[in-house]
């Protein structure tokens, strides 16, 4: 994936230009504040404060388009995840991941991993992408995948940077 051509808005409405993580071993995860899978950030949490300093970063999209769980604005949601999780990665605007608006970034990504039996839609909220410092998609995990059970392809890809 050609991270240069993404520009994504963060929550604070700063553009942040995707070509800043090139190099870095990147988690993408589809995220809502009022999912039974949303005690996951800790977890995300925890491993970006792990592996940061060797490469790893992880990129949260909130997203409204499953149950209507996450329907705060930027400052709602950005206060949630800093109060509750203590959330320090990079959180940006809520955007859609299915259908005919969804972020480009998110077309791609499921182009190049599609889900089960080949499906290219985002099934449910904290689906989650592993991204190479080289910019190849390694994997497609289910929000039923908790983000501890990413460590060993984590630790994988932080290697081979």
């Amino acid at each position: 994936m050609d991270l240069n051509k993404y520009t994504m808005p963060l929550l604070n409405g700063t553009t942040q230009p995707l070509s800043g993580y090139q190099g870095k071993v990147l988690l993408i995860v589809n995220t809502a504040s009022k999912c039974g899978f949303t005690p996951q950030y800790k977890g995300l949490e925890d491993l970006y404060n792990k592996y940061k300093d060797q490469g790893l970063v992880i990129l949260g999209f909130p997203c409204n388009q499953f149950g209507k769980q996450e329907q705060g604005d930027s400052a709602e949601i950005g206060a949630f995840c800093e109060k509750n999780y203590g959330v320090t990665f990079p959180i940006f605007e809520k955007i859609e991941v299915n259908g005919d608006q969804a972020a480009p970034l998110y077309q791609d990504l499921k182009a190049e991993a599609p889900g089960l039996l080949g499906t290219q839609g985002i099934k449910w909220n904290f689906t989650k992408f592993l991204i190479s410092s080289k910019g190849n998609v390694i994997d497609r995990y289910a929000p039923t995948t908790k983000p501890e059970d990413l460590e060993e392809d984590i630790c994988t890809a932080l290697r081979e940077r």
